[in-house]
């Protein structure tokens, strides 16, 4: 046995030695008092059948005087080894027959005043001796007492034959449990060492297949976010406690990526012009991807390339296609992209949403590919792709690519700027290589995407799954322990990303109160200033779990009438892709439902759920996050969803409670929510009611936990581990690029 191990099990065995040890000495005391105890009641009982016994003689004996039949039955009595001795004494107390063992220190005994006969112990030189007396009575007259005396040193042996077998049962106890006890200390121990193996692994976390073994469970939470942090800050090389901000990211860039040139690709732009009775207004979208990119931007600058759909964004854009953004305040551009119909309606309604976002998402949804479809795609990423290479001011941009929208554009920009540094994510969950086989083209979305430097997934799980999926339906060498997939020639890192939101910074001046936006938000509401309040933003989207939200809400109100009239559930529900039949229906069976829970349990002006099927800008949703008790995140498959965040990001007060789908990304991270199955109706509701009822000081220890973690862990943070990876992944091509071109030199003949 190793010492450590040695060591490790004395920590268990001497405590456990020394407390059988005292059990020991408090039991041996007392397995000697009952077995004296024990014996003396049966010295008891056999005096009075010996006496018993040998009254009936010494009743015809003892008027006759018969000394010798009345020593003869003595003598023949006490052959019994455990009887010592017996003795008859007389009315008066006089000694009169006795065996030559009956001690004369021990007389006789006057009568008791009552008549019965009596017991003692008596010890003597030559030992214990226990004396029992009877008396006898003939036609009710006293004649005397019979003597008994029992030998009490086989009770001795019979004690100390107990001290040694409770020694010994002890000893044996402590020997079989301590050996239990150290087996099950290895056994936790290798429960331990395996769960933290699983956490780094990314197996062992809330809704994954491998549970949670019990005796992590009391230190899970902490024990998770310490080694996520650790590994996080093991990946990006960085040791200190400097918070991540913009000032950070920018320098990185620079310092590492030699250059500021940033071009980021998405589909969906970050702010849309459209034209209104009031004249041209612009609008931010309704998307996870937007809020966390153009943090990201903004820090960084560069150009934005994505596809202008509002109505007048043309208007707004130069003769090359671009508009500085913010509107208020520019720090970087943007490129419009335009498509026609029927682009758009195959390269984006087709492909990518009812094709591929099914076939990645587990929400029952059966994916459609169409040959039409696919083709746009390919056509609609080609343009993308020249429209990136067009804006590169240099032949090594960094160029950020997001999303499923663009699977094939990192290979079709590597072709032409093979220097670039291609960072894409996919900020949606990628299926099991099984479930990804559906897809026709399989082949040619993972070559197109295995044209990135860096390919970035939401969480291990997700980033395994591309591993197995890239092992089964192509060719290549894939380094486990570096993560690297080589492929063409050339290396792409695959990597967990967890994506984040940009900490808000002095919230609590630039924003109004919580007092102030609870007034604010139930007055427009219509409701009393006590009122609970629940909130949910979505897209109105079918992955979501809107439908299973609002049934939760039902439940909850049924489990305990009380709260109706007293709750409220604001369902924030952005429309989106309302163009296809699956949304349609879908927002009907939205509308529906929330129109019958009214139904059932409306009171006059009170509706238990209020639904708001509307775009909402940032400001509005934050005063929504800041009134409410309550945020429910019961996302039926989703890859992060920054909708938790940010409602955490947005309760300064440290108040609220997050009850939050176990199927998304952010359930492994945000480990003081309350986590459920959305698909368990019940184990929602009980979950809503137990955060409109939970005392303060219990929101408080949760959500301060909650804030330290996305406060540390934000989008920056996100952006610059990956670019600190692309940045080591370049140096490394280098070298083996310098390597290479070394052994291909031909060697100089020396004379």
């Amino acid at each position: 046995m190793p010492l450590r191990s040695f060591r490790l099990s004395l920590r268990f065995i001497v405590p456990l030695a020394l407390v059988l040890g005292v059990f020991a000495y408090a039991a041996v005391p007392l397995m000697d008092s009952l077995t004296l105890r024990w014996s003396v009641r049966d010295l008891d009982i056999r005096s009075r059948l010996l006496s018993s016994a040998l009254q009936d003689p010494l009743l015809d004996y003892v008027p006759q005087k018969a000394r010798k039949k009345i020593i003869q039955l003595f003598d023949k009595a006490i052959t019994d080894e455990r009887l010592y001795a017996l003795a008859f004494c007389d009315s008066g107390g006089t000694l009169l027959y006795k065996t030559t063992t009956y001690p004369e220190s021990i007389g006789c005994w006057m009568p008791p005043a009552d008549g019965s006969a009596r017991e003692q112990l008596v010890r003597l030189p030559q030992g214990s001796i226990h004396v029992a007396e009877s008396v006898l009575y003939q036609d009710a007259q006293y004649l005397g007492k019979l003597m008994l005396l029992h030998d009490m040193s086989f009770i001795e042996r019979r004690s100390a034959d107990t001290r040694k077998y409770v020694v010994s049962l002890f000893a044996a106890l402590a020997v079989v449990i301590s050996m239990i006890t150290v087996f099950i200390a290895h056994i936790s121990l290798r429960g331990w060492i395996n769960g933290v193996k699983g956490m780094l692994r990314g197996e062992i976390m809330p809704g994954s297949r491998t549970p949670t073994p019990p005796e992590m469970r009391p230190l899970i939470g902490d024990l998770r976010a310490l080694l996520y942090e650790i590994n996080v800050e093991r990946q990006t090389g960085n040791n200190d406690s400097q918070q991540w901000a913009p000032e950070r990211l920018r320098a990185l860039l620079q310092n590492e990526l030699a250059g500021d040139e940033v071009l980021v690709v998405s589909n969906r732009e970050p702010y849309i012009h459209v034209t209104t009775p009031n004249g041209i207004e612009v609008k931010r979208p309704a998307s996870g991807l937007v809020t966390a990119v153009e943090a990201v931007m903004r820090a960084c600058s560069g150009t934005w390339i994505a596809h202008g759909s509002g109505s007048a964004d043309r208007e707004t854009v130069d003769r090359n296609d671009r508009v500085p953004v913010p509107p208020s305040n520019p720090s970087y551009t943007l490129r419009r992209v335009w498509l026609s119909k029927e682009e758009e309606q195959g390269y984006y309604y087709g492909f990518a949403n009812e094709g591929l976002w099914p076939l990645c998402h587990i929400a029952h949804v059966r994916p459609i590919f169409r040959s039409s479809d696919w083709e746009q795609y390919v056509a609609v990423n080609q343009r993308f792709a020249d429209a990136v290479i067009s804006e590169a001011r240099t032949d090594d941009p960094v160029i950020l690519v997001q999303d499923y929208h663009f699977a094939l554009l990192p290979r079709m920009v590597r072709e032409a700027l093979p220097k670039a540094t291609i960072i894409t994510f996919w900020h949606i969950p990628w299926p099991n290589s099984e479930s990804f086989g559906i897809c026709p083209w399989r082949q040619e979305i993972l070559e197109g995407m295995l044209g990135s430097t860096i390919l970035g997934f939401h969480t291990p799980f997700h980033r395994k799954n591309f591993l197995e999926t890239v092992d089964r339906y192509l060719e290549t060498r894939i380094e486990t322990e570096a993560s690297t997939i080589s492929y063409g020639g050339k290396l792409t890192q695959v990597e967990n990303y967890p994506i984040s939101i940009a900490w808000p910074e002095n919230n609590a001046v630039s924003q109004p109160t919580i007092d102030d936006c609870r007034r604010a938000i139930r007055k427009e509401l219509g409701l009393p200033s006590g009122h609970l309040l629940g909130i949910g933003v979505d897209r109105l989207d079918y992955t979501k779990g809107i439908i299973e939200r609002f049934q939760a809400v039902e439940r909850m109100l049924e489990l305990h009438p009380k709260m109706a009239g007293q709750f409220t559930f604001v369902q924030i529900a952005a429309p989106s892709r309302s163009s296809l039949d699956e949304y349609q229906h879908f927002e009907a069976r939205v509308r529906s439902l929330a129109q019958r829970i009214n139904q059932r349990f409306s009171s006059g002006s009170y509706q238990p759920i209020v639904l708001k099927a509307e775009h909402h800008d940032q400001e509005e949703l934050n005063l929504y996050y800041r009134a409410s008790e309550v945020c429910m995140v019961t996302s039926l498959h989703d890859g992060m969803n920054l909708v938790s965040k940010e409602f955490i990001a947005a309760r300064d007060d440290e108040r609220g409670v997050l009850v939050l789908s176990q199927f998304t990304g952010a359930a492994r991270e945000l480990h003081e929510a309350l986590i459920v199955n959305p698909y368990h109706i019940e184990q929602s509701a009980d979950a809503l009611y137990r955060a409109i009822t939970m005392p303060e000081i219990e929101q408080q220890e949760r959500m301060r936990s909650m804030r330290l973690l996305v406060k540390d862990f934000n989008v920056y943070r996100w952006a610059g581990r990956m670019l600190l990876d692309a940045a080591q992944l370049r140096r490394r091509e280098k070298v083996m690029s310098k390597i290479d071109l070394h052994s291909r030199r031909p060697l100089r003949r020396v004379v």
